[in-house]
């Protein structure tokens, strides 16, 4: 059978592997199928898609930053997986562009709300960790604080400085969800919630918020995901069923920023083909 990874990370965003590297591992690992979703940027596609191995099938893709209501009126930062889109189409790149923009003004003032608090970190030494054009974000800062001394690792760094709310964070401005959702849809790919009760995370939204998404054109939901309980499996796979949506697996891959290695969690063969069956915008790419 088939194994499937449909969300990883390369160094074109918070990744430290090169999408060539990512591809390697990915056919290292065993998997048949992996897909390439970034945050915020396609920058990573013709990398990946030059180093595909002789049978590897690779489904370009992207992460993007939104903000959704939880369900009780209250806004929450989400992500949306989105696949086989189009990435020429206008709207999707005037989104990402200002969406990758947003995410470098965060980290310059994150950095430097951290340098004049005293900690051993400066612009251009963060700036200094990202690839040629990479989509920044909180893990360049936390490696910084790791090679500092600081912490001794990415996780101790988010859970003692960078999490959402500490005297250190600076806010975004994301994609409203179901905007997202209808923006990757015009542009012909299809649409999956990450990893939607992370509650390890933080708030999470509830099943409402997903069902009212299903009706506005949500193609499926990541259910099989490192961040998810096995009790919350069992019911987004039932929310998955009940709403007609395809139940996906994925590792979160992002090289040694994360201990989750790729392939961890993957996609049900039959499941991968019906989302692939929705899409129309570029194809699964074969090497």
């Amino acid at each position: 059978m088939a194994r499937i990874d449909l969300h990883t990370h390369s160094s074109a965003s918070d990744g430290t592997d090169t999408p060539e590297e990512l591809v390697a591992a990915a056919s290292a690992a065993g998997l048949d199928v992996v897909a390439i979703t970034d945050h915020d940027t396609t920058g990573g596609w013709d990398r990946a898609a030059a180093a595909l191995p002789p049978g590897m099938r690779l489904v370009r893709g992207a992460e993007f930053s939104c903000v959704s209501d939880d369900g009780h009126g209250r806004d929450i930062s989400v992500h949306l997986l989105g696949y086989l889109f189009d990435p020429g189409h206008e709207t999707v790149v005037a989104e990402q562009r200002r969406l990758r923009a947003e995410r470098m003004r965060r980290l310059r003032l994150m950095t430097q709300r951290m340098a004049d608090a005293g900690y051993p970190v400066d612009v251009d030494t963060v700036l200094g960790l990202l690839a040629d054009g990479a989509s920044a974000g909180r893990p360049h800062l936390a490696r910084a604080l790791v090679a500092a001394g600081v912490v001794s690792s990415l996780d101790e760094a988010f859970a003692k400085l960078l999490y959402t709310g500490s005297p250190f964070y600076v806010p975004r401005t994301d994609t409203p969800l179901r905007r997202a959702v209808e923006m990757v849809r015009e542009a012909g790919g299809v649409t999956v919630f990450a990893h939607p009760l992370a509650r390890k995370r933080g708030r999470v939204v509830e099943l409402s918020v997903i069902r009212d998404l299903a009706a506005a054109g949500l193609t499926g939901i990541e259910i099989d995901h490192p961040d998810h309980t096995s009790s919350d499996r069992a019911m987004l796979r039932e929310l998955a069923a009940e709403l007609g949506l395809v139940g996906t697996g994925s590792s979160d891959y992002h090289g040694t920023n994360k201990t989750i290695p790729i392939a961890a969690e993957t996609t049900d063969p039959d499941a991968f083909e019906v989302l692939v069956a929705k899409a129309d915008g570029v194809e699964v790419l074969t090497g």
